[in-house]
């Protein structure tokens, strides 16, 4: 019987970068700021409108119980992540701790949502565009925006790191400054604003204007909002100091989570009604702005989510090459995949940023068919890569006990309890998914996808036993 060799970093973080291995061009202070922003994305800026309208000021409590499963997940990811830092992360602890086949199935997954993720971004920022340049069609802004991200992840991790470094820069201080402004205009300090009190809050049809219902729908979008939090992981793989770097970034999610996703919903709710109409168009963060009297309020959150738009963009052509390399390290695709060059693996990025601009392509000419079903099959992918890291961290945890307990630098908080809470709570979301009809095909085609991985790596696996 054959065994898969144990997954380890591409060298040693030490070394300098050479021919054939991955560099370790991320510094400090690009891990830091990545974790930092990389909670902040469009679908923070953008999505969360749509659940808003749905759930009303509920939606606080939506974000706050989804919130709580993401710390968990993250807490389970940054242990395993720590003690075993690497570019495929949880699809090597999935394929270490589960088999092959799990390996396979959550990293292609998590794959084939980047790379859908990236043609969704890139035709969201070309409409941001369009709406500066009308005359300007989106195709241009999207090969534009594709070809320079491409391009610049060919080059050098390190251009990734800086661009990330910037643009969540840019969304930190956006956020801070919507955060301090609202709760200026909350507590009545705000020139020329009266405090609202709670009247958007009890008023309106309540709390819970819609029922649970509601608040299902608002859960299920604040899920898919928190999803990309994964790609810190990956890229520690390549900094001068990953366990320590994976350390920092999971130990701080809890207060970012906090601050950031549910604070701005408070803020949001207090000062405008959910059912204001504005939730939708132009948004609610703009929705806010506007009825606080902010001058140009609609023109800089455009520029902000276009950053978003670009960061979400930028980070997901990095996270597919990498999980892609990772996978055809391991066997688990096409060998062609492998090849590094200055310390990148460029047939990777340009794979991903091909399949990304093949989803580009297929939403204009199959706009509601092809690219529907791409939609639909990465739909519920962020929560199934969670389950296999559940049950991998449940797994590694025991087994590093034993063997080497002094790599866990990282712990999860009450194991094993919290994370069968976890995995149980992975599961309800799921299950919430089949009682709501618009969610539900979307779990039917993710389930399809996994199946059918699932299916091709336990041929390949049982293909390398039998050899």
């Amino acid at each position: 019987m054959t065994t898969t060799p144990t997954p380890t970093l591409e060298r040693p973080a030490t070394e300098p970068a050479a021919e054939g291995t991955l560099a370790a061009g991320l510094k400090p202070r690009h891990l830091s700021m990545i974790a930092l922003g990389g909670v902040i994305g469009a679908g923070l800026f953008v999505g969360s409108g749509a659940g808003i309208a749905a759930a009303g000021p509920a939606i606080i409590l939506a974000f706050a119980i989804s919130g709580v499963l993401v710390m968990l997940v993250m807490r389970m990811l940054g242990e395993m992540s720590a003690a075993r830092p690497s570019s495929g992360s949880f699809s090597v602890h999935a394929e270490r701790e589960i088999g092959p086949w799990a390996g396979l199935t959550v990293g292609w997954m998590f794959w084939t949502l980047l790379c859908v993720g990236v043609a969704a971004e890139a035709i969201g920022a070309s409409h941001v565009m369009q709406g500066w340049f009308p005359g300007v069609p989106l195709w241009v802004w999207v090969a534009v925006f594709m070809a320079f991200f491409c391009a610049s992840n060919l080059a050098a991790v390190k251009n990734f790191g800086e661009f990330e470094f910037w643009f969540a820069a840019i969304k930190v201080t956006a956020i801070a400054a919507f955060l301090v402004i609202g709760v200026l205009a909350i507590t009545g300090v705000l020139p020329g604003t009266d405090s609202p009190g709670a009247a958007n809050l009890t008023g309106h049809g309540g709390f819970l204007p819609n029922g649970t219902t509601g608040l299902v729908t608002g859960l299920l979008a604040s899920v898919f909002a928190y999803g990309g939090l994964e790609t810190v992981t990956i890229a520690a793989a390549e900094s001068k100091d990953p366990r320590r770097s994976v350390a920092g970034a999971v130990r701080t999610a809890m207060w970012r989570i906090a601050l950031f996703y549910v604070g701005s919903m408070v803020v949001i709710v207090t000062l405008v009604p959910w059912n204001d109409s504005s939730m939708l168009s132009p948004g609610p963060y703009v929705a806010v702005l506007n009825s606080l009297g902010i001058p140009g309020a609609g023109q800089v959150m455009n520029v902000v989510v276009l950053i978003a738009l670009l960061s979400a963009m930028n980070a997901n052509i990095y996270g597919s090459s990498r999980m892609a390399y990772s996978l055809v390290q391991r066997g688990q695709g096409p060998k062609a995949l492998a090849k590094i060059g200055g310390g990148v693996p460029r047939r990777a990025v340009l794979a991903s940023s091909g399949f990304g601009f093949l989803a580009v392509l297929l939403s204009y000419w199959w706009p509601d068919t092809v690219f529907t079903w791409l939609l639909n099959m990465v739909g519920a992918s962020v929560l199934v890569v969670w389950a296999f890291i559940a049950v991998a961290q449940l797994r590694m945890r025991r087994r590093l006990e034993r063997e080497a307990p002094e790599q866990l630098s990282v712990r999860m908080w009450a194991f094993p309890y919290l994370t069968w809470v976890a995995l149980a709570g992975i599961l309800g979301v799921l299950a919430l998914m089949l009682l709501d009809e618009n969610n539900r095909i979307q779990l039917y085609f993710t389930g399809g996808l996994a199946v059918a991985l699932a299916v091709a790596g336990w041929l390949k696996q049982k293909r390398a036993v039998t050899a």
